[in-house]
């Protein structure tokens, strides 16, 4: 025990203590300067790149601000054990370390530079039609940085000297099992390209197919996010949006408004001409409406009513402002057929009777005269 503890004490005293502290103080040094030495350097560049032509070399500083920050951090770690008296072998681990970390630095920039909302994509949407909405930059941000964080762990493998050729190797002859098993992955995936690359919609827009309607809020690798009208969140695989009729209810121009008025038969003929002139006169007073193409016509001898066919177009087609602008055509054709005193027409049945005393009617016709009678007595009411 004795012998232990002297040979403790014998290590403690040989220990290079005036390199141990000299490390320790370049650490500290650094790792508490480098919020001030980055904010200066990062100041510095960005001075100088705003005199270049372009904005790129701002937007790879601002990338990059973060990563830089946490290399400082490394760089004082990795100058303190070089100040260390460190044996040649494990000195040769703290240079892998560093190397390391300045390969993820630069990957962890490159990762920043390529996101959706970087200036970069900003400036591609610009000059696309569907603008900020287009679902095809966030679909390339996502394939680019897949492809950027795929080539920098390939890159510290081999720093480390992982056999790349040998896996690389493997999943060559893994390939087939990989793409049996992937099938269903691997459709989505070209189905997302399809959609990005025939572009259908765009984020936001109102959309309807066979398995799902509402608005679009996403599109990634393997499916597409729709808002529903019950405010519910659908994720629909993107292999079924692409095999399926999609229609695009955001693309409308004008929408449509049609429905038919009922009148009743005893309406004359002038009234029924006065009640349609007057209503396609409305609609064409009305500056909601679209001017292109308005119908308005006495269509056809209904069942129980004479039937005025109603279609136009409504220069809104928001869900909300549409229906405002149908309600207020639907209260203006109140309003006309009161003032022309016409009655609306409702579903009504005659019984014709042969020229025959009551008397000799047969029960079972009497009891159903009755009834219809009561029954139309409460519909009146």
């Amino acid at each position: 025990m004795i012998d232990f503890w002297m040979r403790t004490q014998e290590f403690f005293i040989n220990l290079p203590w005036i390199d141990i502290g000299f490390a320790i103080l370049i650490f500290f040094l650094i790792f508490f300067l480098r919020r001030y030495l980055t904010t200066y350097i990062f100041r510095l560049l960005i001075r100088i790149a705003k005199k270049t032509p372009t904005d790129v070399f701002t937007n790879v500083i601002i990338a990059f601000e973060k990563p830089l920050r946490f290399f400082f951090a490394i760089l004082g770690l990795y100058l303190a054990l070089l100040s260390l008296p460190i044996q040649g072998d494990y000195m040769g681990i703290v240079t892998r370390f560093y190397r390391t970390s300045i390969i993820i630095v630069m990957g962890w920039g490159l990762f920043n530079f390529t996101a959706a909302s970087s200036s970069m994509f900003y400036k591609l949407s610009s000059k696309m039609d569907d603008g900020e909405d287009s679902m095809l930059l966030p679909f390339l941000s996502r394939i680019v940085r897949f492809v950027i964080l795929a080539l920098t762990i390939t890159i510290i493998a081999h720093e480390w000297d992982y056999d790349i050729n040998g896996l690389i190797a493997g999943l060559g002859l893994g390939g087939l099992a990989f793409a049996l098993a992937a099938q269903e992955t691997l459709s989505n995936f070209l189905g997302g390209i399809i959609i990005v690359t025939e572009r259908p919609f765009k984020k936001g827009d109102w959309i309807a197919s066979a398995t799902v309607e509402g608005f679009v809020e996403d599109i990634n690798f393997r499916s597409t996010k729709i808002r529903t009208f019950e405010d519910s969140l659908v994720i629909v695989p993107n292999k079924t949006l692409a095999h399926e009729a999609i229609t695009n209810w955001s693309e409308m121009g004008k929408r449509q408004i049609t429905f038919n008025v009922g009148v009743k038969y005893e309406t004359p003929k002038a009234d029924v001409q006065r009640v349609v002139e007057r209503i396609e006169d409305t609609l064409q007073e009305n500056d909601k409406i679209d001017k292109d193409l308005i119908i308005v016509r006495f269509s056809e001898f209904n069942s129980s009513s004479l039937d005025i066919f109603v279609y136009f177009f409504t220069k809104a087609t928001g869900w909300v402002d549409w229906f405002e602008t149908k309600e207020e055509i639907n209260f203006e054709v109140m309003e006309i057929l009161e003032e022309e005193g016409v009655d609306i027409a409702f579903p009504s049945e005659s019984v014709y009777i042969e020229n025959a005393p009551a008397q000799a009617w047969p029960d079972s016709i009497k009891q159903e005269i009755a009834e219809k009678t009561r029954h139309a007595e409460h519909s009146n009411k």
